[in-house]
């Protein structure tokens, strides 16, 4: 007679009862197990790119609570702002070109030998 070693749950250790080919003792157990393995996963890039992306949006929206707002850079910069990432672009009449994180905007500026973004919200004109 061949007897069986006990099973133990992945996820809290405890003795399976059941099928032999079960690895999990409830629904419960392996929705945590499954939620900890991503979590400790690194990011791939698209990951990445969607964090910084919707990271800059709140950054944005936090500082243009007006719809149109004049920031510092290094203030942006030190909060985890990356103007490197944005969505799509919009150019005016003048030729300024202002790079979107969604419906947020900002366009660089250097005034006083200071760099500063020029902080708008998407309008229905701009389209």
């Amino acid at each position: 007679m061949i007897v069986s070693k006990p099973t133990l749950c992945l996820a809290c250790q405890k003795e399976i009862e059941g099928r032999v080919d079960k690895v999990f003792c409830d629904a419960h157990c392996r929705s945590s197990y499954h939620y900890q393995k991503k979590k400790e996963e690194k990011y791939t890039l698209f990951k990445q790119i969607d964090l910084q992306l919707k990271q800059n949006r709140k950054i944005l929206k936090h500082y243009n609570q007006a719809g149109k707002a004049t920031v510092r850079k290094e203030i942006l910069i030190k909060k985890g702002f990356n103007p490197r990432y944005f969505t799509h672009y919009w150019k005016n009449r003048k030729g300024d070109v202002y790079l979107f994180c969604y419906d947020y905007g900002y366009l660089s500026r250097t005034e006083n030998n200071r760099s500063k973004y020029v902080l708008v919200k998407w309008q229905d004109y701009m389209e």
